[in-house]
């Protein structure tokens, strides 16, 4: 009689609460256990490129006709920038409730140095590669995306001659679908260590005077997850929001404990062609596009931490200007890169289209790594429910 195997999600849950526990008693004894959360990251951040590039080159190939591509794209983009606008919509309406700024005279002697947040005109600019191999070495999504879909486009244009090279990106593809699944096997270890040097960095001392500001944002969080997101599933997949959300726990958990979209992305990939049947020719087209551009977790967190700087202050935000947010904020979560903290730099541009202190930034920076896994494991499941409806709505049986 055999025995039982664990779940790796049951594994990966074990191994945060114990990370928990970890980091609150041993405090920075737990540092020594750092180098494992790290190669972890390494090892994710390791198998992006050619997952990625691979798996975009036969999606492109084998949707083939050049329209389905744009139609597809068209459903991709304007499904994010909906579910996007909602997100900082609740953010705000959030922050309007819970004020979590009210009452907080901090805003005394807090300094921050603004890094340049990039304008539209660059992102649009910057979504074409010069040189591709650059762009694979530096890690340039946007770019890595733009190149693969042409190449894929190419290789179905080229007809007979073309196979051969598909062929070759798509024995790549499933090569880099296994690493994936050997690469996950040491997750437990790896979020065991990035939760405890997590909580032995930002433990209750840290987290105390903000409470107000995280319970708005993982209320918005959850929000976003148990209304639109199942909603969204309810609606155009005709399932359960519980099959879905059972189906991408481990990509969540993982995007909550690792803070990188980007780095979950193989994960993603996986739980929502296995667990939910999304098609490899969708998934490999809407994911890393929205690791790259679809930052829902992001844009909710920017409408409460603005209000946040804002009732810190003692400033006041009109109707006016907290509309100019929902644009900013959909507009910059665009330009906002899936790893770890940029959403601060996001934060910047926001808070400078409505006027308000960028030395706000540095109350926010504090928590922004308790912020961050959650806003972080939101955009995750936002890219993965996207996935499916659009999927849903190509008349692919889930």
């Amino acid at each position: 009689m055999s025995e039982k195997k664990i779940p790796l999600i049951w594994q990966i849950g074990i191994g945060f609460i114990l990370g928990i526990v970890a980091g609150a008693v041993l405090g920075e004894k737990v540092q020594i256990v750092e180098p494992v959360g790290s190669i972890f990251l390494t090892l994710l951040k390791m198998i992006i490129v050619p997952l990625v590039f691979s798996s975009l080159v036969v999606g492109a190939a084998s949707i083939g006709d050049p329209r389905d591509l744009g139609r597809i794209g068209l459903k991709t983009i304007a499904f994010y920038l909906v579910t996007t606008a909602v997100a900082i919509t609740i953010g705000l309406l959030l922050g309007n409730f819970l004020q979590p700024g009210v009452g907080m005279a901090i805003g005394e002697g807090a300094a921050f140095s603004a890094p340049e947040a990039p304008s539209i005109k660059n992102v649009i600019m910057g979504l074409f590669p010069a040189n591709p191999l650059k762009a694979a070495v530096d890690g340039n999504m946007l770019q890595i995306i733009v190149f693969a879909l042409f190449l894929g486009v190419s290789a179905v244009l080229a007809g007979e001659k073309g196979k051969p090279f598909i062929n070759f990106f798509d024995s790549l593809a499933e090569t880099m679908y296994k690493l994936t699944g050997i690469v996950m096997k040491i997750a437990p270890y790896g979020v065991f260590a990035l939760i405890a040097v997590t909580v032995s960095k930002y433990g209750m001392s840290v987290l105390a005077p903000f409470a107000k500001v995280i319970l708005a944002v993982y209320v918005g969080c959850a929000l976003q997850v148990l209304l639109v997101y199942s909603g969204l599933i309810t609606v155009f997949v005709k399932k359960s929001p519980f099959w879905f959300l059972r189906g991408i726990r481990e990509a969540g958990l993982t995007a909550f404990v690792t803070r990188s979209s980007s780095a979950t992305l193989p994960v993603t990939m996986r739980n929502t062609q296995e667990n939910l049947g999304v098609s490899e020719k969708v998934s490999s087209f809407v994911l890393p596009l929205g690791a790259t551009i679809n930052m829902d977790g992001t844009a909710l967190y920017q409408g409460v931490c603005a209000l946040f700087v804002a009732q810190a202050y003692g400033l006041s935000l009109g109707m006016g200007a907290q509309l100019s947010i929902v644009l900013t904020a959909t507009l910059a979560s665009i330009g906002t890169a899936g790893v770890p903290g940029a959403g601060l730099i996001m934060l910047t541009l926001v808070l400078t289209a409505v006027g308000l202190p960028l030395e706000g930034v540095a109350l926010v920076a504090g928590i922004d790594a308790v912020l961050d896994m959650a806003r972080t494991a939101v955009n995750v499941v936002g890219d993965s429910c996207v996935a499916t409806v659009v999927a849903s709505t190509e008349g692919e049986k889930l």
